[in-house]
């Protein structure tokens, strides 16, 4: 890193690693499944807030770190019981009826409400909810790696069950963790050296030494997408939004705006790749990383930025007492009202991407 900035203590990182996916989630939300071409022809590479008059709203990238993060506030000691804990949550989350929401955790949740227990709600999916959930895992359990495989575990198998989903998730922890234990003085070379050992999957294998191949011929990371076939835009599978956001944090280190706008940039799931790239950089740089222009247009209720910071202080005071001091508590029943007005500014959406340009 040559950034000239002053190295962020581990407060400024957890306030870094969520609003970084705030900021990525928000930014990415409006051009979600749009082809990189078509999102070029509308806004011409120019990213700036524009889910609603200027404004940026989160999706379900942001509330499971968020749930992910109040559990850890809860149980960060025994990884049973805080998947426990995280089960509850995204019940009660689920209930409040949340646009979005994937299918894979969807039928989680509802088999949740069904009675099955946290340990058996998995359902086969090789998706990236887990994955866009496990950076803020990363930085807590930076120094404790048994912790930290077994808690982004255990967040993995309450919704999805698959070695592609789970290795996702791992990679994101991992690269958080490792942002945090190098000082943001990283080694794209010893990274991917480091999840090579999370599986040893061919198709793991070869998406890391095309990684590293392409690192080193300096390709950006549109032409990296491209090389893994996504031309028209990044999929959901975990396998594709995983090694797209990672590349995008080692190709631009340091550099909170650039590696959003190129990663936003290729297009398809890109408020989830935007929340992980977000999160990732965030927790490199620290909040002061993130621009101010992008993070004060985000409008959010009642989990507020002013929430959201208030979780990372906890999470910082925790982590210094290293005992549990308990869940930020906001108004959760707003939540209903916010997720009506969220669905019908989607619906508005949807009905703009039906006339020109296409």
């Amino acid at each position: 890193m040559t950034s000239g900035l002053p190295l962020p203590d581990m407060h400024e990182r957890f306030t870094g690693v969520l609003l970084g996916t705030v900021v990525g989630d928000a930014l990415g939300l409006p051009a979600e499944n749009l082809s990189a071409q078509r999102i070029q022809r509308w806004w011409n590479g120019q990213w700036k807030m524009r889910f609603i008059f200027g404004r940026g709203m989160v999706s379900d990238d942001t509330e499971h770190t968020l749930m992910v993060a109040q559990a850890l506030l809860s149980e960060s000691k025994d990884a049973k019981k805080f998947q426990r804990i995280l089960a509850w949550k995204f019940r009660w989350w689920f209930a409040a009826l949340p646009g979005g929401v994937g299918l894979a955790t969807a039928r989680a949740c509802i088999k949740l409400w069904l009675g099955f227990p946290s340990s058996r709600s998995a359902v086969a999916s090789a998706g990236s909810g887990p994955a866009m959930r496990s950076a803020i895992l990363g930085a807590y359990f930076s120094e404790s790696p048994e912790l930290r495989r077994e808690f982004v575990l255990a967040s993995s198998r309450l919704t999805h069950r698959g070695w592609q989903a789970e290795t996702g998730a791992l990679a994101v922890a991992e690269c958080a963790a490792l942002a945090v234990l190098n000082n943001s003085e990283l080694d794209s070379t010893e990274v991917i050296s480091c999840l090579r050992r999370l599986s040893s999957e061919q198709e793991w294998q070869r998406l890391l030494s095309s990684m590293d191949a392409s690192l080193k011929a300096q390709k950006t990371v549109r032409e990296f997408a491209c090389s893994l076939g996504l031309e028209r835009g990044v999929s959901g599978y975990s396998l594709h939004v995983v090694p797209v956001a990672v590349y995008t944090w080692l190709r631009h280190p340091g550099d909170f705006r650039n590696a959003l706008i190129s990663a936003l940039n290729c297009g398809g799931d890109t408020d989830t790749v935007g929340a992980i790239a977000g999160a990732l950089a965030g927790v490199t740089g620290g909040k002061c990383c993130i621009s101010n222009e992008w993070l004060n247009a985000i409008r959010e209720w009642p989990c507020s930025c002013l929430v959201i910071g208030r979780i990372a202080d906890r999470l910082d005071e925790q982590k210094s007492a290293k005992n549990k001091i308990g869940p930020v508590l906001y108004f959760w029943p707003g939540r209903v009202f916010r997720n009506f007005v969220f669905l019908v500014i989607v619906l508005a959406h949807g009905f703009r991407r039906l006339i020109p340009p296409y």
